[in-house]
C-alpha cells in the first residue's frame, strides 16, 4: 500500500509536467509560424526578424523539452519501471525522443523550416495520449519483466522518431514540388508558396529525407531482430505470425522497398517521397490500430 499512495502523487505530478509541455510546446509553434510569416514578408525589417524568433522558438522548444522529459522521468518513477508499458506511455516516451532528436539537429540548418511540422505532430500526439490513451499506473505483465523490454522499444521509439521526421520532410518536399501550389491563383495559396519559399530546395528536403529514413531502417531491422530474441526467451520461440509481429515486419519491409525502389528503381521526388509516406502511415496503423482493435501477445494498449 506504501508504493501505490507514493506512486500515485508522482503519476499526479508526471501528468501536470506533461500538460504544462503542451502549454510551452503551443507557444514554440506558435513562435515558429510567427517566423516563418516574418521570413516571408515583403519588408526587410520583418524579415531580419525572423533570425531572432527562429532562436527564439529553439529556445523555448528547449525548455519544452526538458520539461516533457521530467514529465516521462516521473511517469517511470512513479511505476517503478521503464514508462512505455501502453500507449499513453509510448506516446509521452515517444514524442519526447522526437522532439529531442529535433532539437539535437537544431544546427543542421535545412532541417529547421520544419519545426512547425515537428512540433504540431508532437502537439498532436500529447493531445491524443492525455485525452484517449491515458490509464493509471500498473505493473508489468510477466513476459515483459524483462531487460529486453528497455532495449527493444527504446530502440522502436528511436526509430520512429527518424521515420517521423523524414515523413515531415517528405510532406515539405510534396508541397513544394507539388504544380498546384507552383501554378495556383489562389491568394491562400500564394502566401502557403510564399512561406514554402523559405525551406530548403527540393534535392536538399529529398536529401535529408533519405538520411533520416536510413537511419530509421537501420533501428528498425534491430528492432526486428531484437524482438525475435526477446520472443524466444519470453515464449520460446522466434516467430508466431502474432499481429503486433507481422506488422512489425511489413513495415519493415515498406521500408526496405523504398531504399530498393530509390537506389536500384530510380525512384526518386515525388515517388519516393509518397513512399516514405506510406511507410510511416503504417507506422500509425500499427500503432493505433492494431494495439486498440486486434488482439495479440504484442497488444499493450491499456486500454
Amino acid at each position: 500500500m506504501t508504493s501505490v499512495s507514493l506512486s500515485l502523487p508522482l503519476a499526479q505530478l508526471s501528468l501536470l509536467a506533461i500538460f504544462s509541455a503542451m502549454a510551452i510546446y503551443t507557444i514554440a509553434f506558435l513562435v515558429f509560424v510567427w517566423q516563418l510569416t516574418r521570413a516571408t514578408s515583403e519588408n526587410k525589417d520583418a524579415r531580419a526578424k525572423s533570425g531572432s524568433l527562429e532562436r527564439a522558438g529553439f529556445a523555448i522548444l528547449a525548455v519544452a523539452v526538458a520539461v516533457h522529459g521530467v514529465g516521462v522521468l516521473l511517469r517511470g518513477l512513479a511505476a517503478s519501471r521503464v514508462p512505455w508499458a501502453n500507449m499513453y506511455e509510448f506516446s509521452i516516451s515517444g514524442s519526447f525522443i522526437l522532439v529531442a532528436i529535433f532539437l539535437a539537429s537544431w544546427r543542421v540548418r535545412d532541417i529547421r523550416a520544419i519545426a512547425s511540422f515537428v512540433v504540431g505532430f508532437a502537439l498532436l500526439v500529447l493531445g491524443s495520449a492525455t485525452t484517449l490513451f491515458y490509464v493509471q499506473i500498473k505493473t508489468l505483465m510477466p513476459a515483459l519483466q524483462s531487460y529486453w523490454l528497455v532495449i527493444h522499444v527504446t530502440v522502436a521509439v528511436l526509430a520512429t522518431a527518424f521515420f517521423n521526421i523524414a515523413a515531415a520532410l517528405s510532406v515539405a518536399y510534396l508541397l513544394k514540388s507539388s504544380n498546384y501550389v507552383a501554378n495556383s491563383k489562389s491568394k491562400v495559396v500564394g502566401f502557403g508558396r510564399r512561406i514554402l519559399s523559405v525551406f530548403p530546395d527540393s534535392k536538399k528536403l529529398e536529401r535529408l529525407q533519405v538520411q533520416f529514413n536510413s537511419i530509421g531502417l537501420v533501428l528498425w531491422t534491430f528492432t526486428l531482430i531484437a524482438g525475435a530474441i526477446w520472443a524466444q526467451k519470453a515464449w520460446h520461440r522466434f516467430w508466431g505470425w502474432d499481429t503486433k509481429e507481422v506488422w512489425t515486419f511489413i513495415i519493415w519491409t515498406l521500408y526496405a522497398g523504398y531504399f530498393h525502389a530509390t537506389f536500384t528503381r530510380g525512384w526518386t521526388g515525388k515517388r519516393a517521397a509518397w513512399l516514405s509516406l506510406v511507410g510511416f502511415t503504417a507506422i500509425l496503423f500499427n500503432f493505433t490500430i492494431v494495439n486498440i482493435f486486434f488482439k495479440g501477445l504484442h497488444v499493450y494498449s491499456g486500454l
